[in-house]
């Protein structure tokens, strides 16, 4: 049985599941088929893609986005390698302008992302607040990437952001889900006046497991870039995250049993033949 539908921004998908298209390389170069396979292996809807010119046109003069096919796909244009709230808004403008030239349905979509340094690659909270409001003012559907603060998160929300995307751990770790307690605040907070709300866990995530904990907390999603594009096998990961996402949705809405100190017995005592020992 697939998830149910996931409403964002308007739209609705089946896949929760959000995926990159960055770091697909072979001897040094992009290798956009091994990047369509694990596509299509994860069964995403929506694919991610940075809009700055030397991560669309290859040093062959390729444009991934000639790669993707955009009646299958929603794009969802990102502001990634911005550090200052400017430079991701120039970014955000110029998804717009190129998606509106190819009549997708993401063209007014942005996945907000606005660094703090290049060390940690941690999000910069003051820059990403700055830009989302500018953003929004523009009429863009603003996707937030933000660290794993509940405050950050209430205001990213309470400025008008379609979706706000905690971190699970820092970019490309795969570290997986390093402060589970403030994502469930963050969850909790948000959906206390708005069930529907989605929250989207993105960044840190190493392997399957690590999905299935986001969803198992209440998420609504994941994006993922690193964990797919630069495992051994990507288009075998992809189908391993892609499993993932619908085991940890049905696992939290079935409900998980209390962690307990002892054992509790799963058969019945009554009619247990005693022990002929004295």
């Amino acid at each position: 049985m697939e998830p149910g539908l996931l409403n964002l921004a308007g739209m609705q998908f089946r896949s929760r599941l959000f995926v990159g298209t960055g770091k697909y390389v072979r001897d040094g170069q992009p290798d956009y088929e091994l990047m369509r396979a694990a596509l299509d292996a994860s069964g995403c809807e929506v694919v991610t893609v940075a809009v700055r010119r030397e991560r669309l046109i290859d040093a062959r003069g390729r444009s991934l986005l000639d790669f993707l096919d955009l009646k299958r796909y929603t794009i969802l244009p990102n502001t990634a390698g911005c550090f200052n709230a400017d430079d991701a808004i120039r970014a955000a403008r110029l998804g717009r302008e190129l998606l509106e030239g190819l009549s997708n349905p993401g063209a007014k979509w942005v996945k907000l992302e606005v660094l703090g340094d290049r060390k940690t690659l941690l999000p910069d909270p003051i820059e990403t607040l700055r830009a989302a409001q500018t953003l929004l003012a523009e009429g863009f559907i603003v996707l937030a990437y933000s660290n794993d603060d509940p405050i950050l998160a209430q205001r990213l929300k309470a400025a008008g952001c379609a979706s706000v995307m905690p971190l699970g751990s820092p970019i490309g770790s795969g570290q997986g889900i390093l402060n589970a307690n403030n994502i469930r605040i963050i969850l909790e907070q948000l959906k206390g006046d708005d069930p529907h709300f989605p929250v989207i866990v993105d960044a840190g995530v190493g392997t399957a497991s690590d999905v299935a904990i986001a969803m198992e907390l209440g998420a609504d999603g994941v994006l993922l870039n690193t964990g797919i594009a630069s495992a051994r096998d990507p288009v075998r990961m992809a189908r391993a995250m892609r499993a993932a996402i619908e085991a940890g949705y049905h696992a939290y809405h079935a409900g998980r049993i209390p962690r307990k100190l002892y054992a509790t017995a799963s058969s019945p005592t009554d009619g247990v033949i005693a022990s002929s020992r004295g």
